[in-house]
């Protein structure tokens, strides 16, 4: 097709150059030419841009000849696609649409400045959004919660999502959650979990008055088997060691009834704490206590490397239980004549409490879970050490309500690593740079 236009161009100039040879006027034969070839070209762009002017695109094309021909014919094919693609588009944006509409779950799409694109019919009876008025509003216009402004303004945002009571209707209790996507937009979702809410509520309920239940009577027989087994002097009798099995039972369950109680506390408290500074130096030195009691058949390497001046803002109480779970657990699960080795140090993300072990480990499958109530990687093996399988849950809901948060790494066989990560908030020093006490042995 070019090739023939150049062959049109060329006959054309050189039939110009003879007529002009003829009249001796070569160079303005040669101009005629050139100008009736554009001329020709005008012709057809006047006649392209008039067909792409107009509004109806099912229009035939213009005709034409030579490469001009070839050029509207490409153009109306390249219509014709672009036609059939904004069909199928439209039609899955209808779908999308449709079935976005008939979700139970509230979807918004928002802009990256926190605008409202879009949302479904759900968004309407959840989060009480209006169409189209509430169309390029920002969220926080409409959703005013400052739980929910903070959740919007963190960069890293729980998986879990956060729970909010409806803007729209006070009854139902939301779940919401952001999903990054595209350029910069972001698709909030809320779903409705009233129902699991007060589900929950009832668990908890449940658990702390039958814990509270069982404290009196536990204690009653603790009491009992505590005198029964002091007046039996000898440890001859036939009954002796039945009691000492129920006594060794009894403290398990009473281990349980404490932790349940102190889970379910925190549940129920679920707010961030201010608290007061903490020495977590005193802390530690009182938990390597604990350790020695707690592994003294064991002959266990203990050591540590904490910075005095490092101090905490928390709940000690709370700080306490944890960070005694942590400790207890790598006694516990640590063979004969392993390692233990505790960290208390700052770095730029903050403040972090580690316990490493070289005990059994856990594998990768099982970290996900460890923090749930009641599980164990190894049922008998828990027994055996007295474990109650609450400890690490607690130890979650205390990092929650101290704004930090639990990181574990653990190979089987190889020891683990539990680490307690606070933010820079929570901090404080005495010191602007933190060095680290190095080889503190217990």
């Amino acid at each position: 097709m070019y090739f023939s236009e150049y062959w049109r161009l060329f006959l054309l100039v050189f039939s110009a150059g003879i007529v002009g040879l003829v009249i001796d006027q070569l160079l303005f034969g040669i101009l005629i030419g050139v100008s009736i070839y554009l001329v020709r070209h005008l012709k057809y762009i006047r006649k392209l841009h008039k067909w792409l002017s107009n509004t109806k695109s099912s229009q035939e094309p213009p005709e034409g000849s030579g490469i001009w021909f070839g050029i509207f014919s490409k153009i109306y094919a390249l219509q014709k696609r672009n036609k059939s693609q904004k069909i199928k588009l439209a039609s899955a944006l209808t779908r999308f649409q449709e079935a976005a509409s008939a979700m139970p779950d509230a979807m918004v799409i928002l802009t990256q400045e926190g605008k409202i694109e879009w949302f479904n019919q759900a968004a309407k009876f959840l989060l009480g959004l209006k169409s189209p008025q509430d169309i390029d509003q920002h969220i926080i216009n409409l959703i005013r919660f400052p739980a929910f402004k903070k959740y919007l303004d963190d960069q890293q945002r729980d998986e879990e999502g956060l729970e909010i009571i409806s803007p729209y209707n006070e009854r139902l209790i939301l779940q919401l959650r952001m999903v990054p996507y595209g350029r910069g937009k972001a698709l909030l979702v809320a779903r409705d979990v009233t129902r699991v809410s007060q589900l929950e509520q009832v668990r908890r309920h449940f658990v702390a008055n039958i814990s509270h239940e069982l404290r009196t009577p536990l204690t009653v027989l603790t009491g009992y088997m505590e005198t029964l087994l002091a007046n039996d002097e000898s440890n001859q009798n036939d009954w002796h060691q039945p009691v000492q099995q129920m006594y060794s039972q009894t403290n398990r369950m009473q281990g349980i009834v404490k932790d349940l109680l102190l889970l379910t506390r925190l549940e129920n408290y679920n707010q961030e704490v201010e608290g007061t500074t903490v020495n977590v130096t005193e802390l530690i030195e009182m938990l390597l206590e604990e350790a020695r009691m707690l592994g003294h058949n064991k002959k266990q390497a203990l050591t540590a490397d904490y910075d005095t001046s490092l101090k905490l803002k928390g709940k000690r109480e709370d700080l306490q239980s944890a960070f005694s779970n942590l400790v207890s657990n790598a006694v516990r699960y640590t063979p004969e004549n392993g390692k233990i080795h505790i960290k208390w140090f700052q770095d730029e993300a903050g403040a972090h409490f580690v316990v490493e072990d070289s005990g059994m480990g856990v594998s990768k499958m099982d970290i996900p879970r460890l923090t749930e109530r009641f599980f164990r990687v190894d049922e008998a093996r828990s027994r055996e050490t007295g474990g109650t399988g609450l400890g690490l849950a607690i130890v979650k809901h205390v990092l929650n309500s101290h704004n930090g948060n639990l990181s574990i790494k653990s190979s089987l066989g190889k020891g683990s690593a539990f680490s307690c990560n606070f933010p820079l908030d929570r901090i404080v020093s005495e010191n602007a740079v933190v060095p680290l006490e190095s080889n503190k042995s217990a």
